[in-house]
């Protein structure tokens, strides 16, 4: 989905003291930063941040990072929340770049609705790939935890294959998460296309 431009996204962003710009200066002090020890979680590809916000609201007592590279995405989620939190930031950077972003830090990873990326030449850019995959392992602290959601089929084999492949077990698989659960915290997409019918694709990767 293709989003108007907003025209004062740099002097949103610039004034938000939630938003890290340049987050490579904080590897490996994340945690000083939120003044505490809790675990922290991360969304790569927060979109408007309904997620990310919704889990940080909930869950006081758990760091939350959600990660966007597109500044006009960033900025329309920057006005949307309801209120700072304690327990959240934002990260405008590319997730190609996470394991220079983080070491060691990382106790889960939010992947939501990922661009498939379908073109056979574009598999290495899937964040469920094994280049994404190692990346990973420099980031979690003690164990591996992947949380993957997404409503295309064929990266949902794929991240199976490429998971069980890299040596992750899997739990919750669901070929349909909205027949099979309650109390689920959804993005704005993920809204979209339950309201369509659309089947949604979850499972839980941990190593």
């Amino acid at each position: 989905m293709r989003l108007r431009n907003l025209k004062d996204k740099e002097e949103i962003m610039n004034n938000c003291d939630f938003l890290i710009l340049d987050p490579s200066k904080y590897i490996g002090a994340w945690q000083k930063l939120f003044k505490n020890n809790n675990p922290i979680y991360i969304e790569i590809g927060m979109g408007m941040g309904k997620f990310i916000y919704t889990q940080a609201l909930n869950n006081p007592d758990i760091n939350y990072i959600g990660i966007e590279r597109y500044d006009n995405v960033i900025a329309r989620a920057i006005k949307k929340l309801d209120k700072r939190l304690d327990n959240l930031y934002l990260v405008r950077t590319d997730a190609r770049f996470i394991d220079e972003i983080f070491d060691k830090e990382v106790d889960k990873l939010y992947l939501n609705f990922s661009d498939p990326w379908p073109k056979k030449r574009q598999i290495n850019k899937r964040l469920t790939s094994p280049v994404f995959l190692e990346k990973y392992d420099k980031i979690f602290r003690n164990k591996c935890d992947i949380e993957f959601k997404t409503d295309n089929k064929n990266l949902y084999i794929y991240s199976i294959e490429s998971l069980s492949n890299y040596g992750y077990g899997l739990n919750n698989v669901s070929f349909d998460l909205h027949n099979t659960s309650e109390d689920i915290v959804t993005t704005e997409y993920e809204d979209k296309f339950v309201e369509k019918g659309n089947p949604i694709y979850y499972l839980q990767a941990y190593k």
